[in-house]
């Protein structure tokens, strides 16, 4: 059965869930972005859209990390802050893991809502709760850790969470093509870019360049990866390998870095190495922060995981989606993502120093040129409109016109 939005307000608007972690991670507004952004998306195109996110008890705590109540912990209130924010307090809800308990929405009225979505838009299969994800008529799951999912997957662990969906999205866009090492884990996996709410990330003036930046963790939450007898390191082993890039261009280059106490030694190295290093929840506790700090920056410049390099995964950053849609290029390492965008103009690549410095050279040089095609990629590239509804059109559900999000010429 398909359905159709009918946004001047005859009939009812197919109903879709967005599931995924955002208080699991408070304070981390790049992470933030990548759930509004569906979200966001979807209500853009017409239809009711909901975010709805599991959390287990024991995840909840004060302000000094001590147990908390859900209604009392800093997780629910960073959940709260950020929904009151983009217009979602009433169609949304933070839930008890264990129990059902819901705060936001009651627990009675959430299931009588949406326990029977048009479509349930399951992000790392975070939704298992039935009474939620359950009487879902379509079931979607997007694998936003391409390689971790589908070994995780493979290994029979349940840890990806794959089972019980319809319809398999990744952003590894190489998986399933010659020269990608990731497995398709027995799963037809549809390739999707990160979306971009246009809207919400207008292009800023080029101006003048000022520095290199980026957002990061030193190492990811799921540590090093063997498989298949190769070994897949973190974003601390790629990043060592380009410390000499500042030095050798004599740009300014900024990392807001998460980073381990026990990791002190590579602080050192980056700040030795001419990088400045700062606090990443000065840069990105909020989603607004976040946004302050992508559109005041001049480009990005950033490695990647180990993971999505030596895979070949084709995996391609929500961050540096951000960057192009604010007019601001990005030189980031190499996944075999130019398979799928075009690159060499607003979006680099670099796979070696040289080219790295090679890269800051060309972004300096053209500034003004290649913040303009930064926005072009995105308008053309990365839009949610064309995106999502390339989503709904897989899944069945048709819908509306939508007003432009004001695109440049």
């Amino acid at each position: 059965m398909r359905h159709r939005v009918d946004i001047a307000g005859r009939g009812r608007p197919p109903l879709v869930v967005v599931g995924g972690a955002l208080a699991n991670k408070p304070f981390n507004g790049g992470n933030a972005w990548t759930r509004l952004s569906w979200v966001l998306g979807f209500r853009r195109l017409g239809l009711e859209a909901w975010f709805v996110e599991q959390i287990s008890a024991g995840q909840c705590t004060d302000a000094m990390g001590r147990p908390a109540t859900l209604a009392d912990c800093v997780q629910a209130a960073y959940f709260h802050s950020v929904m009151a924010r983009f217009g979602l307090s009433g169609t949304s809800a933070l839930v008890c893991e264990e129990t059902g308990e819901s705060y936001g929405v009651p627990s009675r009225e959430l299931s009588g809502r949406v326990g029977r979505a048009d479509l349930l838009f399951n992000i790392s299969g975070h939704l298992t709760r039935p009474e939620i994800a359950g009487g879902a008529r379509t079931k979607a799951y997007l694998d936003d850790d391409p390689g971790h999912t589908q070994f995780w997957h493979e290994s029979g662990t349940g840890a990806a969470r794959c089972e019980g969906h319809d319809i398999y999205y990744t952003i590894g866009a190489n998986i399933g093509s010659k020269g990608c090492r990731i497995p398709t884990a027995g799963l037809a996996w549809h390739p999707v870019r990160p979306p971009v709410v246009l809207a919400e990330w207008p292009a800023m003036p080029a101006g003048e360049f000022g520095r290199f930046t980026t957002v990061a963790g030193w190492r990811g939450a799921y540590g090093t990866v063997v498989h298949g007898g190769r070994t897949y390191g973190q974003k601390a082993h790629e990043f060592r390998r380009f410390l000499d890039v500042p030095a050798r261009t004599g740009e300014r280059f900024e990392i807001a870095l998460q980073i381990h106490p026990a990791d002190a030694a590579d602080l050192a190295r980056l700040r030795d190495h001419g990088w400045r290093v700062t606090d990443p929840m000065q840069a990105s506790a909020t989603p607004d922060a976040f946004r302050r700090h992508v559109q005041g920056s001049g480009a990005e410049f950033s490695a990647a995981q180990g993971m999505y390099v030596d895979t070949h995964s084709g995996w391609f950053s929500d961050r540096t989606a951000r960057y192009l849609a604010s007019g601001r290029p990005a030189l980031v390492q190499d996944t075999g993502i130019g398979r799928h965008l075009p690159t060499g103009r607003g979006l680099l690549t670099f796979g070696t120093v040289d080219e790295a410095v090679e890269g800051v050279r060309r972004i300096v040089g053209e500034y003004a040129m290649h913040a303009a095609a930064a926005r072009r990629l995105a308008e053309e590239y990365l839009d949610s409109d064309a995106l999502l509804r390339g989503v709904l059109h897989d899944v069945g559900i048709d819908c509306a016109p939508v007003p432009a999000h004001g695109h440049s010429g």
